[in-house]
């Protein structure tokens, strides 16, 4: 209504009242009867303060506060969040033990049982999706099925946030230039990177470069096939006629000359590559394993088995999720969303976080603010179209052993299978004695 309706609508109203204190006609025939004014609307009510602290294991308040604080306190400004680092005294266990159970946790898969159920306090968002109509299919597929599997119960016990961790080989151009031997390409097989390895596998004077290294955990658990490390519905380790080709595609590599394991699995994961003398590591793409500005690197695609599927190899993401001693849940679930928002993963994407979401104007976005990824391959993160199974778990009702037991034992026997302590029917055997071990301890509990 215009303000010269207003006008006239009030000076009506005057008119009115005063006829009708005379006792004369209020309205002139056919003339609509006046309306009542509309009532003002009422405030939205406030909602009461409360405060939610928050566990972000691995993940520094820094990252936090840059990542999520800003959108979370405009979109909840009732909300106070305290953010509870990770430091010495104040693992998750402990808190817990000191009733200060934090009411957002980050959680994942390897850490599931042993850091998040195992202490009683693992919260099933599944009536909190289906409260809100909240749509689980914006995520990729693969990380939200996981995630149900590996509770045991399909509970959905977290909703996954960036970045996710696919495998890729790096190698170092400044190597390759100096031997003068080509760049890897993507969709290279396994075969042809060994190739590569025995050319760059060398000594010259007094220094040894090896032409390979790897993630070895990362290579074995997050394996093309999907092949699980514990049998899914036996005690026992998974197949062993299976995992033996494995071990001995990637064994070949450490019986090159000058291209012997490092000593420690540590020092093969993360110290290997980065001093330089390696020309190629498979390992996971992550921006928490930054490689040294001075060395001149790229990447390409992971490789693929000869006969094997032509598949992305990936790790899942981390989540983020709410305790049982909440008691906040709702609002616990509603910042969980927040994070995890298209707005949030945009910008992580921008700076070179890989998204949890199916969304491809947001994965296009990918490392936009980084100008030291401009001039690499990123390409290579996206080369395979098709993703590679994920493990199944155990079946319900079965004693089961922490993943992050699992993935270790399984990297320690290929360790000292490559290290020729053991030959591999030998370190599979013992492996297996192993798993049962520790289901032993699992099912005494």
């Amino acid at each position: 209504m215009s303000f010269k309706a207003i006008g006239s609508a009030l000076m009506l109203g005057v008119t009115v009242a005063a006829l009708s204190a005379c006792g004369g006609e209020s309205r002139q025939p056919g003339t609509a009867e006046p309306q009542p004014a509309a009532p003002p609307k009422a405030e939205e009510a406030k909602k009461d303060p409360i405060t939610l602290s928050v566990f972000g294991l691995g993940v520094k308040e820094e990252e936090f506060n840059d990542r999520f604080r800003s959108v979370l306190e405009k979109k909840f400004p009732h909300i106070t969040l305290n953010y509870i680092p990770p430091d010495k005294g104040n693992s998750l266990p402990e808190l817990v033990a000191r009733g200060e159970t934090p009411d957002l946790i980050r959680t994942d898969v390897p850490n599931l049982k042993n850091n998040y159920i195992d202490l009683k306090i693992a919260t099933d968002l599944n009536e909190f999706v289906k409260s809100s109509n909240y749509d689980l299919t914006r995520f990729h597929a693969p990380f939200i099925q996981e995630m149900i599997d590996a509770s045991q119960t399909g509970a959905l016990y977290g909703l996954p946030y960036p970045p996710y961790f696919p495998m890729v080989l790096t190698y170092n151009k400044s190597l390759f230039d100096q031997f003068g031997v080509p760049y890897p390409k993507d969709g290279m097989n396994w075969d042809e990177v060994f190739e590569i390895a025995k050319k760059m596998s060398r000594a010259e004077g007094d220094k040894t470069y090896r032409g390979f290294s790897a993630n070895i955990m990362s290579m074995l658990r997050d394996n093309p096939y999907g092949y699980p490390i514990l049998d899914p519905a036996a005690d026992q380790l998974f197949d062993a006629e299976k995992w033996k080709p494995l071990f001995s595609n990637f064994k070949r590599f450490y019986e090159l000359p000058n291209n012997k394991i490092a000593a420690t699995r540590p020092a093969e994961i993360n110290d290997a590559f980065n001093k330089g003398n390696v020309a190629m590591q498979v390992n996971q793409y992550s921006q928490y394993a930054p490689i040294p500005k001075e060395i001149e690197w790229d990447m390409v695609a992971y490789p693929v088995l000869p006969q094997g599927p032509k598949t992305l190899t990936w790790r899942g993401s981390a989540y983020w999720s709410v305790s049982a001693t909440s008691k906040h849940k709702e609002e616990a679930f509603q910042v969980i969303a927040a994070m995890v928002s298209d707005e949030v993963q945009l910008s992580d994407a921008k700076k070179g976080m890989l998204p949890t979401v199916v969304n491809k104007s947001i994965r296009d976005a990918f490392g936009q603010d980084r100008p030291d990824l401009k001039p690499k391959n990123t390409k290579a993160l996206f080369y395979y179209e098709q993703w590679s199974p994920y493990s199944p778990k155990r079946k319900a009702g079965l004693a089961n052993v922490p993943t992050v037991v699992q993935q270790d034992s399984m990297a320690q026997t290929f360790h000292d299978v490559a290290s020729e302590k053991v030959d591999i029917n030998t370190g599979l055997r013992q492996l297996d004695e192993k798993l049962k071990q520790e289901l032993a301890k699992e099912k005494s509990k």
